[in-house]
């Protein structure tokens, strides 16, 4: 038992030991800091007086410094200032030396200046005795003319203004007597000029168009196989033969020619048409009224689409585009067509051409001179079926199917049915002129065109007071020339249409003749 509670006390005992042992470290702890703390702060101390000490040397030694650099910048500051006091004063003196130049230069200009107005002032005062003595001269010279006028209207006996209009009037005389010279000189070289430079055109026109002539007939020779063909084509009781000529409107002469039949009417298209037909019948060999019939219809086709064929290719070579298929139909319908034997479609193309190269010359439009040119007689193409001139007829028909008012004018003016409005009519007349006055282009007995031509001409001079008459154009007009103190203007006029109703009644004549009456007063007198 002692044991077991002395182990407690023991251990009581040890806890306060140790409790009093730890409490004794940390006072020793806390002596010793202070101590060290206490030794710290005299070094410190000690270092802060050094410290001290080492600003106070530095500060110093900067003072020291400044002071060196005040004194460095006040020696660079006077002499920067000593610099800029020569360079004021050398400025200042350069610029007192210009300004006392400028004022020099200012005197002189000065004195130049006084010395020229004193010379302009000398001279206005020459001026001035100048021009009083001028004005005192004009006066004088008015007076001397007052006193010539004055004279002159009492030597002459004319007042000054009936002298002006004497001089007035035989200025005028004269300016008009010289003008009218001017003028004829001038009409005279125009004309002449003119007349070598249309020679010129169409003599150019004429050898660059060179056509061929073929003179048509009326009638049709077609050959036949042997003379048997003959009786087949009569047929029985001439029913064949009947049946064709009906059907075409066409004259069969069968006659003693060997192996021919003679096709003769005054239709071309007819006659083509039957001559088709009749070859057709010939190699086919069946000749009787329906074949006929059916042979007949089967050519007119074949006409008609030839006709087309030829309009067209007619265009092509005149190289007009844009034509109307039924003017195109018209065209080719003129291959058809005569005119005193001359093609009237290959006139027509030759007479396009022409006026293509002249309006090329002359520097009009040529595609609307071709145009008028292929044209100018389509009118031929209908002219059996309508009323009137193939002239006015071609007319309407070119405006019905919208060409250019140029063509249409020129249509209708080739042969004086309508007056010109435009050069290309004139081309077309004067191309159409030559187309058919080519040697070969119509077939006319040399004696029945002077006949012709005689019978006009006799016409004309059986009048009273024609002077003279010429039928030119080849028959297409005559010039009458009346004596103007038998025959007046009214006169003329009215021997005009009397005239135009004896040819029309006495003379038979292809186209139109011009009745051109000329009636004119001349004045006359010789200067001696």
């Amino acid at each position: 038992m002692e044991g077991i509670f002395v182990t407690p006390i023991m251990a009581i005992g040890g806890d306060v030991i140790l409790t009093a042992v730890l409490l004794a470290v940390a006072l020793g702890a806390v002596v010793y800091s202070g101590i060290v703390s206490k030794n710290k702060l005299k070094e410190t101390e000690s270092k802060l007086k050094e410290t001290d000490l080492k600003i106070e040397s530095e500060l110093s030694a900067a003072k020291e410094k400044a002071e060196s650099l005040k004194k460095e910048a006040l020696l660079e500051a006077k002499d920067e200032n000593h610099r800029l006091r020569i360079e004021l004063d050398r400025e200042i003196k350069e610029r007192r030396s210009e300004i006392a130049r400028l004022e020099k230069r200012t005197m002189q200009k000065e004195e130049t200046l006084d010395r020229k107005i004193d010379n302009i002032e000398k001279k206005e005062e020459t001026l001035n005795r100048k021009l009083n003595d001028i004005q005192e001269k004009e006066k004088q010279a008015d007076d001397l003319h007052q006193l010539r006028k004055t004279e002159l209207e009492r030597v002459s006996g004319y007042t000054s203004d009936e002298a002006k209009r004497v001089l007035l009037d035989e200025i005028s005389q004269s300016a008009k007597h010289e003008a009218a010279i001017l003028v004829k000189e001038i009409e005279t070289r125009a004309r002449e000029e003119g007349d070598r430079r249309a020679r010129e055109i169409i003599t150019q026109s004429i050898q660059r168009c060179a056509s061929d002539h073929v003179s048509e007939t009326t009638v049709h020779v077609v050959s036949l196989p042997n003379d048997e063909m003959k009786g087949r084509i009569i047929g029985r009781e001439g029913r064949n033969i009947r049946t064709l000529e009906t059907l075409t409107g066409v004259d069969l002469i069968i006659d003693d020619t060997p192996e021919a039949v003679i096709l003769s009417s005054f239709d071309p298209i007819r006659r083509e048409v039957a001559k088709n037909a009749l070859e057709k019948l010939i190699v086919d060999g069946r000749i009787h009224p329906a074949r006929i019939e059916e042979m007949v219809e089967k050519s007119k086709k074949d006409v008609e689409n030839g006709i087309k064929e030829e309009g067209e290719q007619a265009a092509f070579e005149t190289g007009i585009h844009n034509l109307h298929p039924e003017l195109q139909k018209l065209v080719g319908r003129l291959k058809f067509r005569t005119s005193y034997g001359q093609n009237v479609l290959k006139h027509s193309i030759e007479v396009s051409k022409l006026c293509g190269l002249m309006a090329t010359e002359l520097g009009l439009d040529p595609t609307v001179a071709k145009r008028a040119g292929l044209l100018h007689d389509i009118g031929k193409a209908v002219d059996h079926e309508v009323e009137g001139s193939h002239a006015m007829i071609g007319a309407e028909l070119a405006k019905k199917y919208h060409e250019p008012p140029a063509v249409v004018n020129a249509i209708g003016a080739h042969h004086g049915d309508l007056e010109m409005e435009n050069l290309e009519a004139v081309l077309v007349q004067a191309a159409d002129a030559i187309s058919a006055a080519r040697p070969g282009a119509r077939r006319e007995t040399l004696e029945t065109y002077i006949r012709r031509l005689e019978k006009l001409e006799e016409i004309a001079n059986s009048y009273e007071g024609v002077e003279k008459s010429y039928a030119i154009q080849a028959g297409r007009e005559i010039r009458i020339v009346v004596k103007p103190e038998i025959v007046d203007d009214l006169g003329a006029t009215q021997m005009a249409k009397d005239i135009v109703k004896r040819v029309e009644q006495e003379l038979d004549y292809p186209g139109q003749i011009k009745i051109n009456v000329i009636r004119e007063t001349r004045a006359i007198d010789y200067a001696k």
